[in-house]
């Protein structure tokens, strides 16, 4: 198997640290708002990297996070250290309390994460309930030298990582991010790259969320409440639960610009282990009628929306299959549409094959081939529609699809009644 390396720019063969174990962690939500249908198809990403690799016989140890805490809204300008919590800001949205809006949406995002049938990972970790995980973090990178103090929180020093020898910032797609040109919004900082692990809580007001440290602004002798920045949670809980080293890391491509690099920064700082991540795993964003998807365009839509316009979940699962994860894929209501009934034509296809007996090699193979292929899923899909539409009795063909199901995950082992049979049913009699 070959996937793209984003930080080598690359296709490379895959092989993983300890076979046949692969640890994967994914970026997941930030639980301020419903999730947006460009943030799931990241996600059906994580999901089609698990399904292939346990297709193919490995040992996935899956980990994903839930951001309740410290991501601020800065992060839209380049600078996730600055700007108020999207937690706080939704809990003044609503007139509710922080934990009560991340308990919400984060089980909102839950009931998605079902109704698009994407893998569940071995755990969905909070970035609340491991603050003394994030401390610690904080702590052993202090110790090694490159954390300073100013007056709003503890930051990352990247000039003393690099004149340790350490590179900085070559995931990342920005030249500003290794040039130090980003605007600089904390005259404070020492370089307008460094970035916050621990923010101190503003005086004169309380938070939701807050936590004692053991830091506290220069010259300040008494204990000031904080919270953690936005990228240690990463590198913190994925390395509780994974280890040191991570085989895959995936998200989606606008963390490739300033949280992944800073996740490697701190990672490898407190470690001394390379690579922090051995594959890094990007997918492209998704556009809307051809313009870049955002609250402000009004076309930020959600999986609720998706519903209420007469569309099931699966038929976004089909839609994201339809393009390469690298690819830039433009959604339309009526791409949705064909994406439906597509997969609907697919499933009535099924329903009237002969009961499945043996899956058929040559088909199996093609379809690895494509997966192989840094889970090239146009070509996948290509091959199913192949199979479809070839003379194979259909008692293999039926039992070929329900093999690759554990790949594409669209329902096709799920009870279908086609349309003209719900129709005929309807216009039976009562007692019949």
């Amino acid at each position: 198997m070959k996937l793209h390396d984003s930080l080598l720019r690359r296709k490379r063969e895959f092989k993983p640290i300890n076979p046949p174990r692969v640890g994967i962690y994914t970026c997941g939500p930030t639980v301020y708002d419903y999730v947006t249908i460009g943030n799931w198809r990241t996600y059906t990403l994580g999901d089609l990297v698990v399904r292939v690799l346990k297709y193919s016989g490995y040992e996935v140890d899956y980990v994903m996070n839930v951001t309740d805490v410290g991501h601020l809204t800065g992060d839209n300008l380049g600078d996730a250290s600055t700007g108020k919590d999207r937690i706080e800001e939704g809990a003044s949205r609503e007139g509710k309390t922080a934990w009560e809006i991340a308990d919400h949406y984060t089980r909102d995002f839950l009931g998605g994460y079902k109704e698009l049938n994407l893998t569940a990972p071995r755990l969905f970790c909070k970035a609340t309930d491991h603050i003394q995980e994030q401390i610690e973090l904080i702590q052993s990178i202090e110790r090694k030298g490159y954390t300073y103090l100013i007056s709003d929180g503890v930051y990352f020093d990247v000039r003393a990582y690099e004149k340790a020898g350490n590179k900085y910032g070559e995931l990342s797609t920005l030249d500003q991010i290794k040039e130090g040109a980003r605007v600089q919004p904390n005259p404070e900082k020492r370089d307008p790259r460094d970035f916050a692990l621990w923010k101190f809580s503003s005086s004169g007001s309380r938070r939701f969320m807050e936590w004692e440290s053991p830091w506290s602004p220069p010259g300040s002798t008494a204990g000031v409440m904080g919270f953690p920045g936005w990228h240690i949670e990463c590198s913190a809980m994925s390395m509780k639960y994974l280890g040191q080293q991570l085989d895959i890391h995936i998200g989606g491509e606008d963390l490739q610009s300033t949280h992944h690099p800073n996740e490697i920064a701190q990672s490898e700082a407190a470690t001394g282990v390379k690579p922090f991540v051995k594959y890094w795993l990007h997918g492209a964003f998704l556009r809307v009628d051809g313009r870049r998807m955002g609250k402000s365009q009004g076309n930020a839509y959600t999986l609720h929306d998706v519903e209420g316009r007469g569309f099931v979940p699966l038929a976004l699962r089909y839609f994201y299959l339809t393009a390469h994860y690298r690819s830039p894929l433009n959604f339309t209501w009526d791409a949705l549409q064909a994406a439906q009934t597509a997969l609907f034509n697919l499933k009535r296809e099924m329903y009237y094959w002969d009961k499945p007996s043996d899956p058929i090699p040559e088909y199996d193979e093609r379809l690895l081939e494509s997966l192989n292929d840094d889970l090239s899923m146009p070509k996948a899909i290509a091959v199913v529609w192949d199979l479809v539409k070839s003379d194979y009795p259909s008692s293999t063909k039926h039992a070929t699809l329900l093999k690759w199901e554990n790949v594409l995950g669209l329902g096709l082992d799920k009870p279908f009644v086609p349309v003209e049979e719900e129709v005929a049913l309807k216009n039976l009699p009562p007692e019949v």
